[in-house]
């Protein structure tokens, strides 16, 4: 690989500036107003593609935002890497919290990365994952290394629950076959501690509406008698949990799977600091489900969390009104046996039923994906387990992430195909939030690991 390497370093620059270029489109799959720019941000992906030696590019329509793929094919007697990554990301807002401007990236030393990390929205989750494996394919492509035939899939609406991708990968099986899927949309515990994901949850997300009165009331004339929307929403949120933190969905815990007390003794053997934790956040203290310690109730325990709530008048000033309505986003993280769509069928009849009399209750699934567990034996998690162990010098530690890939599930339940998670972003890198970065170094570690994997994948298949 020293070839590889030195191509890499050779090309450090141009491979940061094609990263700050693909940063700069603001392609956010949520916002119909961003639709131009999704759809640039997809032929941007093509052209790097291309660029960097793959065959067969093709932008391919979907219902919803197409898919980017090519490929490279080596020898039918070497075994078929698929990647998949996304190109599109969160909305920037709120925009005001941001240092600098969202699709506007910028270079800066921090003390976590004194060396530099990369500011703009997408610079982790997940443009600058994906573009790695662009970039190591490229360099091993341009050394004569390249172990394994590849495909990449990358794909436009990741962030809004790759509602299109079931059908697409239905309707291209033969196109996607392949060994393995690979996949850089985790992280590792720190830029000193590899890790590789080896589970991850599932998600039920759901828009709750609750209707009052026919419009909104002065609060003088009606206040004391007309139900307040607003009010009864929050009182029927704060109800969802129990004083030990537990949800009080009926049924809501009846598939989950409780690890065994060897597994969560595996598990505390990854490094935690509770103080780091509460520091890198700014916050005095850590909640949750009684009985569980932080990382076990971010990773292996369901969860529920308000996302966004409002109703009424939140202008500047004063405004003395009853809500005719209120909403709330509510989403739902799911871990093995838990199925979203049971899930969310479960919370809508929960929630209709504590709602009092005097108001109308509307629960509007968004998205779900199933949760995902993969397996530490395989000669796939074997070779990202040596490729990271030669570049970090240490070996990676099996952990389970708290975050949702739908994809993941699909891949194996329609192709038939197992995923490695082989990530390098940091839980510090602020992804779905104001000021996301990726770290430069991290940005290269991928980039140099990348060509380790396909090497060790290549020759554990032979043996």
């Amino acid at each position: 690989m020293s070839d590889c390497n030195a191509y890499i370093d050779a090309n450090r620059d141009r491979f940061l500036e094609e990263l700050l270029a693909l940063l700069r489109i603001p392609s956010v799959s949520a916002d119909p107003a961003f639709a131009p720019d999704v759809l640039r941000c997809a032929e941007n992906v093509a052209a790097n593609l291309k660029a960097a030696g793959a065959e067969n590019v093709e932008i391919i329509e979907t219902e919803g935002y197409p898919v980017v793929y090519g490929d490279r094919h080596v020898s039918a007697d070497l075994p078929t890497v698929l990647v998949y990554g996304h190109y599109d990301v969160q909305p920037a807002d709120p925009l005001e919290l941001w240092d600098s401007p969202a699709f506007e990236p910028i270079i800066k030393k921090t003390e976590l990365h004194p060396e530099g990390a990369i500011f703009a929205r997408g610079a982790c989750d997940d443009k600058g994952q994906f573009f790695m494996h662009v970039k190591a394919f490229e360099a091993m492509v341009q050394s004569d290394a390249l172990a394994c035939n590849i495909k990449f899939m990358i794909e436009g609406e990741e962030e809004v629950g790759s509602a299109h991708l079931e059908s697409f990968l239905e309707k291209h099986k033969e196109k996607l076959a392949a060994d393995i899927v690979l996949v850089s949309d985790t992280g590792i515990i720190a830029k000193d501690i590899p890790s590789i994901t080896v589970g991850l949850r599932g998600l039920s997300y759901v828009e709750v509406e609750i209707t009052g009165p026919n419009r909104d009331l002065h609060s003088g004339l009606y206040g004391g008698a007309a139900p307040n929307p607003i009010n009864i929403l929050c009182e029927m949120i704060a109800s969802l949990k129990d004083e030990d933190q537990r949800i009080t969905v009926d049924g809501f815990y009846n598939d989950v799977v409780e690890l065994s007390d060897a597994e969560r003794a595996a598990m505390a053997k990854a490094p935690f600091s509770e103080e780091e934790y509460m520091k890198s956040i700014d916050i005095s203290g850590i909640e949750g489900e009684a009985g569980y310690s932080a990382p076990e109730r971010m990773s292996i325990r369901p969860t529920l969390d308000v996302n966004g709530m409002w109703g009424g008048y939140t202008g500047d000033g004063a405004k003395t009104v009853i809500a005719s309505k209120a909403m709330a986003k509510i989403s739902m993280r799911l871990v093995p046996n838990q199925d979203p769509d049971q899930i969310t069928e479960l919370f809508t009849r929960h929630f209709e039923a504590i709602a009092p009399p005097s108001v109308k209750v509307k629960v509007t699934p968004h998205h779900g994906g199933q949760p995902a567990v993969t397996p530490t034996d395989s000669i796939a998690y074997k070779a990202a387990s040596m490729a990271m162990e030669t570049s970090f010098g240490r070996t990676p530690i099996p952990f389970r992430g708290g975050g949702s890939i739908p994809i993941v599930a699909s891949f194996e339940n329609i192709l038939g195909l197992k995923t490695v998670l082989m990530g390098f972003g940091l839980d510090s890198d602020a992804i779905h939030s104001p000021n996301e970065h990726y770290g430069v170094f991290n940005y290269f570690k991928g980039i140099e690991t990348i060509p380790l994997f396909y090497k060790h994948y290549a020759n554990l298949s032979r043996s």
